[in-house]
């Protein structure tokens, strides 16, 4: 250990309090400095005499000579004061035994450490959201929402964790306090440069982050790197991980990369929140429904503001929602105001919960007992599904000689079976969020038409799994996949593009698509991706056309048959790039099955310039 390293204490400064602690953190700190000189043997410098003398003895000081006693304050090494104490040794061993089942749980699943506390924080918020139906008051609720947000935050990421968030939240409430008729605009710009370039190096790798940290270089890491990127790609969520937990460097928790994911949908709140702000100075007429709905004539108070934006239930991966529906959710207003729950119900489900809460508000929300219970069974048919088929088809394959020695329909195959298992992944996430938003109540957006009505969970929905994966056409792939972010980029992006009195076209899909790889990331796979998709919704359309300009049911049917396997095919294909995320590999799996997931879809484009289908009449369409 390098002498200004060792503590300077009194015999009594190692009782009370301090008993656990500074044994273990000088038990930390001198295999720290050991790791430290090993890896930089120049930095290491001997220790000088006075630091091995032993307790009680004489001591050489700067000023001379002088005698110490046991009582006088001295300098301790770690012997003196390890092994511990019978209670520091009982509190060390009780540390240690936690952290060994938390080893050999996170084991268990495959995982490490840091990502089991973030599993294990992230399926709390379904408890978490039941608790809120307990909380009093509009004023209190609101402060539950973004407390136990951050509270869950830096549980999973760390002390500094949610600093990450000041940024976009503060420009946001500025620019509606300051520029309310342009506080949209400059915040859309401003949270999405933010979350592009609040990191200064975003291709750092992992050992020159190491480096950095060993010389107290810290550098910010990048929601344009690791967001989805080649951290996830090198092991999912535990990759990202390694950063978040350096060896010396303790504080870079401040950019904890598992956090990207929570950044971006707060990316999302606070853009619409400034909007629906400057709608609200608009008259009504020529306003989009949507505008209509969701405008605010009033600022959100402060408190208002920070629950909306760390609100738990939806802080880690979403689904992204309307400030106007969260007032109307935490006021207990709208349509969450029609039926009540039974007060014995929440008693009953938090008795079982927490064995001691034996009182609870009534909450204004049909009983959601069973779309909760069916989302948490999805949930875990989703992860087991993903932890099943992952290790059979992994995406290194596509690095590897033997996936080009295969045919081509077995690489078309494979493709396919890669898009599909890396679904799964995202099936468990957002099931565990609409657990966690339904149980809440906020899920809920009213009585569907049928007899009897039942109650429906739109609001928490952000993935139809069936509709996914048996979409008939590539058009339905927005409104049921990642559903809520793309109702957000319907209402502020792609009906924004649209001029009054046109027709929306394919720049305005193609600058929807570009806005969506910005969210996602800067990586070449996701740009190639999500202009590919532009290029499969637009030949959908064209077969889509074709199949309802004809009358034949035989040639109806065939049609409907070719827009299933279309989808099927380019999405897979497309979907690729979104997993490699490289230019290079990108490429070199669309070349090994000959491009067919873009040719084909310019094929159909070109097709529908030249194969117009007669338009039906519209008293035909209106029948």
């Amino acid at each position: 250990m390098p002498p200004g390293w060792t503590m300077l204490s009194s015999q009594g400064s190692i009782k009370g309090k301090h008993r656990v602690i500074y044994p273990v953190l000088q038990n930390l700190i001198s295999r720290t400095w050991k790791d430290f000189s090993t890896k930089n043997p120049a930095t290491c410098l001997p220790l000088p005499h006075h630091v091995h003398t032993p307790l009680g003895a004489r001591i050489r000081t700067r000023g001379g000579g002088r005698k110490r006693t046991k009582s006088s304050s001295i300098f301790y090494l770690p012997h003196r004061i390890w092994p511990p104490r019978p209670s520091v040794a009982a509190a060390a061993a009780a540390t240690t035994k936690m952290g060994l089942e938390m080893e050999a749980m996170a084991a268990s699943i495959g995982v490490s450490v840091p990502v089991l506390r973030f599993l294990l924080c992230f399926v709390a918020t379904i408890p978490t959201g039941l608790l809120w139906r307990a909380v009093p008051g509009a004023t209190g609720r609101h402060l539950y929402a973004g407390l136990t947000g951050a509270a869950l935050s830096y549980l999973s990421f760390g002390a500094t964790s949610n600093l990450l968030f000041v940024g976009p939240m503060v420009l946001g409430y500025l620019a509606m306090l300051l520029f309310r008729r342009h506080a949209g605009l400059i915040t859309f710009l401003g949270a999405f440069g933010f979350l592009i370039a609040c990191p200064l190096n975003p291709l750092m790798s992992y050992a020159n982050f190491e480096k950095r940290a060993l010389t107290c270089f810290v550098l910010i890491t990048s929601h344009v790197a690791y967001m989805s990127g080649d951290a996830w790609k090198e092991g999912g969520i535990d990759a990202t991980v390694k950063i978040a937990y350096p060896v010396i460097v303790s504080f870079h928790n401040l950019i904890c990369l598992c956090n990207a994911g929570a950044l971006m949908v707060l990316t999302l709140k606070v853009i619409s929140c400034a909007i629906n702000y400057s709608d609200g100075i608009l008259k009504e007429e020529g306003l989009r429904e949507a505008q209509k709905k969701y405008r605010l004539t009033k600022l959100p108070s402060l408190i208002e503001y920070f629950g909306y934006c760390l609100c738990c239930g939806s802080h880690f991966a979403g689904p992204v929602y309307e400030m106007k529906d969260y007032l109307e959710w935490t006021e207990r207003k709208g349509v969450s105001g029609l039926h009540h729950l039974c007060v014995g119900y929440a008693i009953f489900c938090l008795f079982l919960m927490f064995g001691n809460l034996l009182q609870i508000w009534a909450s204004p929300t049909p009983s959601p007992l069973l779309p909760t219970l069916r989302a948490i069974v999805q949930a875990g048919v989703c992860m087991g599904l993903y932890l099943y088929l992952s290790p059979k088809f992994p995406l290194s394959r596509f690095s590897e000689p033997l996936y080009y020695e295969w045919g081509f329909w077995h690489r078309l195959f494979y493709q396919y079976m890669s898009g599909f298992t890396a679904r799964w992944k995202y099936y468990f996430i957002w099931s565990v969020s609409e657990a966690a938003i339904i149980i809440s109540g906020l899920g809920f957006t009213g009585w569907s038409e049928s007899s009897p009505p039942k109650a429906k969970w739109d609001r928490a929905k952000n993935v139809d799994i069936l509709g996914v994966e048996l979409a008939g056409s590539s058009v339905q792939l927005p409104l049921v996949w990642n559903i809520q972010v793309s109702t957000w980029l319907r209402y502020y992006v792609y009906e924004r593009l649209i001029q009054k009195g046109k027709k929306p076209g394919f720049l305005q899909l193609l600058g929807t698509q570009t806005v969506s790889a910005i969210w996602h990331g800067l990586y070449p796979g996701y740009i190639i991706f999500f202009v590919q998709s532009a290029l499969m919704i637009n030949g959908s359309r064209v077969i889509y056309r074709w199949q309802q300009a004809v009358s034949n049911s035989v040639l109806h049917s065939i049609l409907a048959f070719l827009n299933f396997a279309y989808t099927l095919l380019v999405l897979n294909y497309s979907c690729i790039g979104f997993q490699v995320l490289s230019f290079k590999e990108t490429l070199a799996s669309y070349q090994s099955v000959y491009y067919v997931g873009t040719i084909v879809p310019i094929v159909c484009v070109l097709l529908g310039k030249v194969i117009k289908p007669a338009r039906k009449p519209k008293a035909q369409k209106a029948e």
